[in-house]
Formats: structure tokens, sequence, C-alpha cells
């Protein structure tokens, strides 16, 4: 009895010793464990992360996360430059498909295996970090680039994931679209299907940097955020509230990287000394690599119609590989998207009202299945068409066998001329003058706006939508100049690149020229009143004239001679329906998105002097002899669908 007494007193004593109070104070001075570990046992999945190690020792930075449990499942593949980590973390949650980015739902669901992986010296990766880093070459003359690193952490992969299939697909939009680009090039055999979104592909052309020789200011506070040192988050600071006074006080695009520390970065430093589509920009192109190195990887190019940040890419780069007899494995899809849209939800874009979600669909229903077939056993194979385009007109998608529908030259139809003619009018019946024209006066003093001020590029509501932006604040000004269609009395369609082809001289030695086509909506629109009168643009784009004779080259304009600006527009599938009208805009300046073209021809327009900006006079011809015009992929309305 004594000795159970004795126990007990002692069970007694050593319970009340365990659960005694913490002091008030923590005798180790901090409430801080040594480490915090989060209990995972409710997650369905298991995320982890891994230094894989590239060819030259540098090791790169990777995200894996799976479902528990899973097994003989295909690994999506996607290298970022902006943050791995970050791609695994939209939320906290205890649910894969919630803590991926949106557009990795369908493959979370799925049961892939998603990989992100920070590219060479961003984030958590080791080694240097170049912009949009060159292939092996002239431009590089290291023994890496994104191709390499694409193949060795794909064979990691396949090698270390026992829970795999061992196949892999790649996809990734912008920045991100370029790194499926690269690893095309030579892909590794383990990669069955490709998805490059909004991919920058050539920069000079028409994609990030410039538009057919206008550099894009717009890409300033991306160089700074993207190129500065790791952990400094650096951002551009202009203390402007419109960002127009910002550039326009600054004066060149030159003296504005000088004032903002820009010229600190080397990608502004390549640019500067790089203005002409030299072989800088050539060697560099994608759009003619993909041509020189063509793969055999199942590859699906997409972009949005209204792209306002990398236009050129997809669709020059499908053109390339069309033109040099590789479509066997090469598939198109423009949807009616700003810049990198196809990842979120794709209701509208602007005031324009889409049928349901074109985005999460086309996720679902095209790309999920598309990817399926070639990388998990017994997927059915997908009907993919050739060419997938949204009808901006008709508010449906169409599916082609071919494509364009018109074109130059190569399709079933030629382009049409639509010329400018007087009273600001638009024809299909060519002048017949012997010499007429219209003239406005561009000064840089005052540019048009790409959009109604106040200008922010950080204004994400503003930038993103900007190409569906009315071009009413444009129409009003005198520096403007639009040509106007009666109104129509039946749906007019076009399906390709509309070219534009303008016969202008200007009392100046150099000058730029911005071309807009555009639907006119009704001046009532009963269903949706904010659309009335509504001046949509289909397409534009602008065009430095010192380079109409040669991309490489430029040359200065001859002051006073009329000379031919020709150049094709992104691309189209619309209907302008009946009771709207066909607009034709033609400036001069889209600032300060564009840098301003002094007007005086200078070596190098980055670094122009104050005293070279001038004003000059252009004047449009509209003579039987020299017709300004654009040229239009007019078919016949009831073709797609």
């Amino acid at each position: 009895m004594t000795k159970t007494l004795a126990l007990l007193l002692l069970a007694t004593s050593t319970l009340a010793r365990a659960q005694a109070p913490e002091p008030v104070f923590p005798k180790s001075g901090t409430d801080f464990p040594d480490k915090y570990v989060e209990p995972t046992d409710s997650y369905d999945y298991v995320r982890r992360e891994v230094e894989i190690p590239m060819r030259d020792g540098v090791k790169l930075h990777t995200v894996i996360v799976e479902h528990k449990g899973t097994k003989n499942a295909p690994i999506l593949l996607n290298r970022t430059p902006y943050d791995a980590d970050g791609h695994t973390t939209r939320n906290k949650s205890g649910v894969m498909r919630s803590i991926l980015p949106q557009s990795y739902d369908v493959f979370a669901d799925a049961g892939y295996i998603i990989v992100f992986q920070d590219v060479r010296g961003l984030h958590g990766s080791e080694g240097g970090y170049v912009m949009t880093r060159p292939p092996i070459g002239p431009l590089n003359p290291t023994k890496v680039d994104n191709t390499t690193d694409a193949y060795d952490a794909i064979d990691w992969l396949v090698k270390n994931l026992p829970e795999s299939n061992g196949r892999v697909g790649m996809i990734g939009s912008s920045y991100e679209g370029h790194t499926v680009v690269m690893a095309l090039l030579d892909p590794h055999p383990a990669l069955k299907v490709a998805a490059p979104e909004s991919p920058m592909v050539d920069g000079w052309m028409g994609d990030d940097w410039f538009h057919y020789g206008a550099y894009r200011q717009g890409s300033f506070p991306y160089i700074v955020g993207q190129e500065s040192p790791k952990k400094q988050k650096a951002s551009l600071i202009t203390s402007n509230a419109d960002e127009y006074d910002a550039y326009l006080k600054a004066g060149s695009a030159g003296d504005f990287a000088k004032a903002h520390g820009i010229d600190q970065f080397g990608m502004w430093r390549r640019m500067a000394e790089h203005p002409a589509y030299d072989s800088y920009w050539q060697g560099q192109a994608l759009d003619k690599a993909v041509v020189a190195r063509p793969s055999t990887v199942p590859t699906m190019w997409l972009q949005g119609l209204w792209d306002q940040e990398d236009m050129w890419g997809a669709i020059h780069s499908w053109e390339a590989l069309k033109a040099a007899g590789h479509l066997d494995n090469n598939y198109l899809v423009m949807g009616p998207w700003m810049h990198s849209q196809v990842n979120r939800a794709g209701y509208m874009l602007g005031p324009l009202k889409w049928a349901g979600d074109t985005t999460t669909d086309f996720r679902r229903n095209v790309i999920l299945p598309f990817f399926n077939q070639y990388l998990k056993d017994g997927a059915p194979r997908f009907d993919m068409p050739r060419v997938q385009i949204y009808n901006t007109g008709e508010n449906h998608w169409d599916r082609f066998a071919n494509w364009p529908l018109a074109c130059q030259q190569g399709c079933a139809k030629p382009l049409t001329p639509i010329y400018l003619t007087g009273n600001f009018s638009l024809s299909f019946d060519k002048p017949s003058a012997g010499k007429a024209g219209d003239s406005y006066v561009s000064d840089p003093a005052h540019p048009v706006p790409y959009v109604q001020r106040p200008t922010s590029f950080s204004n994400r509501d503003q930038w993103g939508p900007w190409l569906v932006s009315d071009q009413r604040h444009a129409n009003a000004r005198p520096d403007v100049l639009s040509y106007t269609t009666d109104v129509l009395d039946k749906p007019v369609r076009i399906s390709g690149a509309a070219v534009a082809d303008l016969f202008a001289s200007t009392t100046g030695t150099d000058g730029d020229f911005v071309v807009k086509l555009i639907d006119v909506y009704p001046d009532e629109m009963a269903d949706q009143p904010e659309l009335g009168g509504y001046q949509l643009a289909v397409a534009m784009d602008i065009f430095r004239g010192r380079y109409r004779e040669s991309f490489e080259h430029p040359s200065a304009i001859p002051a006073n001679k009329t000379v031919e600006y020709k150049f094709a527009l992104p691309t189209t599938n619309h209907v302008f329906q009946p009771g709207h009208r066909i607009m034709v805009q033609v400036q001069s300046s889209q600032f300060p998105l564009y840098d301003r073209n002094p007007q005086k021809y200078v070596p190098n327009i980055f670094f122009a002097k104050p005293g070279d900006y001038q004003k000059a006079t252009v004047t449009l011809s509209r003579s039987a002899s020299q017709p300004s015009a654009v040229w239009l992929p007019l078919v016949d309305v009831a073709q797609g669908g």
C-alpha cells in the first residue's frame, strides 16, 4: 500500500511538472521556436525545392509540386524570370490548385507534376543574368544558354522523379514563352509538347523593345525591375502623376535613361548601341532561329489579338515555319486577349465583352487535351485545327486549315486596297486626281498621347487593354488625320494582316508614321451604351521613317519629297458589322509609349539634342499615281467557323 501510494504521488508530481505553465517571461528570451514546421498531413500535395546542376556547374532553383501519391504522371515545366517560389504561393492553402497560378488549375486537376525553375542569375538560381540570353554563338560566347539549361533541367527531372512517366511539356508566357522557344532549338528527347504564349521573339521588329525601329519607352520600368541586383527590388520612380509630362521634360530616351540611372543596366546600354536592325538583333531573332533549327515537337503558338507587349513573336514564328515547310507539328491560336491574358479570366477586354470566359474554356477544352494526347497514357487524340482564331466582330472562335485567308502573295485571295480619298473619306475606288493630299503639323513639343491622359505604365487597368481604348481622344486632334467610310449596309470581313501603304512627304528629314485601322461603332448602342460612337482600333502600329528602305541601314528622308512607307499591321480576324464604319487614322507620335522622333535626321535618336526636335508638316498623297491606302485582307463573310 505504501509503495502504491508513493508511485501515485510520484506520477502526480511528474504530471504537475509537465503541465506547469510557461514562465511569464520565457527562459530562452524569445517565443520563436528554432524552426516552425507547419503540419502538412492534410495537404493534398507535396511541394519541394531542389537545386538542379547545369552542365557548367551552376545550380538553378527549381520548385516541384505534385499530388500526394502521384505515379506515372507527366511533367509540366515552366522556366521563369519571375520567381519560381512566387509561382507556387498564389494562396496559402493545402490544396494544390490553390497555390498555383490560375492557368495551372486544369493541369493540377489532371494530375500533372508542375515544375517551375528560375532562369540563371535570378531569384534562387546561381549564375549571371543576361536579359533574354541569346543563343550560343557570336552574341553569346559562353557554352550555356536557355536551350542548354532547359535540356539539362529536363534531363535531371526525368531521371530523378520516379513518379513521372518520363514525358515533359513546356509552357510559359512572355519571357517564359521565350524560354519555351529556346528549348525548341535543341529539344531534349523527353520534351513531347510545347506552348509558347506571347513569346518574346524579335525585340526590334515588334515585341518588347521596338516596333519597326520606334523605341518603346514603356520598357524602361521593366528593365529597372528585371536587372536590379537580387533582393534590391528597385523600381522606376518618375514622381509624376502623368508620365507624359515626365518623359517630355526629360527630352530624348537617352536623356531619360541617364536622369533615372537606367544607363547602369546592360540591356539598355546594348539597345542604345544598336538602334537599327543590325546583326545584334538579327542574331537573336527566334523566328529565324526556329526555321534554321526546326524541331519535331508538337507546338502550339499562342498570342492575343491585342497583345500590347509581344505582338510579333507567335504569329511570325508560325508563319516563318509555314513558309519553310514545317507546319506538320506547328499550330497557331490567337484569342481576343491582351498580353498573357490567356492565363487569366477572359470574359472581356476593356469594354469588349465576349461569349463566355474565352480563356478558361480554352485552357480546359483546347490546351489541356492537346497536351494530354502527347503526355498521358491512353489519352485520346485531340482534333486540333491548324489555326484557331477568335472572330472579334462576330464574337466566336473560327477554325482554319489554312491561314491567312488573304495576304500579299501566296494566299487564295490577294489584299484589297481601301484608299484615302477627298473629304477625309475611304473608298475601294482608286483616286483619279492628278495631285491631291492632306496635311498636318507634327510637333515634338506636343506629341499625340497613346491613350487619354494622364498616362501611367504602372496602371495595369490602363496599360493592359490600351490597344482597345477609344481612339476618339486622338481623332479630335489637328495633328491626326482620320478617313472614314459611309455607314456600312452589309458586313465587311478581314482575316489576315492589313498593310499600311502611305505616300507621304515631310518638311523634316525624319519622322514616324502611326496607322490605325478602326471599327467605328454606331452613335447609339442600346445593349451597351458606353460603346456608342466608340472607335475601336482593330489593328495599329508605328513605323520609323528612316527605315523605309532598310531596317539595318537607316537614311534621312528627302525633305519635301513624296516617298512610300509600307508596313504590315498586326493580324486581324474581324467583321465590321452593318451600321458601323471603317476608319483609318494617321499620325506621327504615340507618346510616351514610343520615344519622340526629332523629325531631323540624327545618327542615333536615343541621343538627340533639344535643338534637334522640330516641327514638320506631313502631307499624305491622294493622287492617282501615289495613292495612300491600307491594303485589307478582305474575304467573304461566311469563311471560317
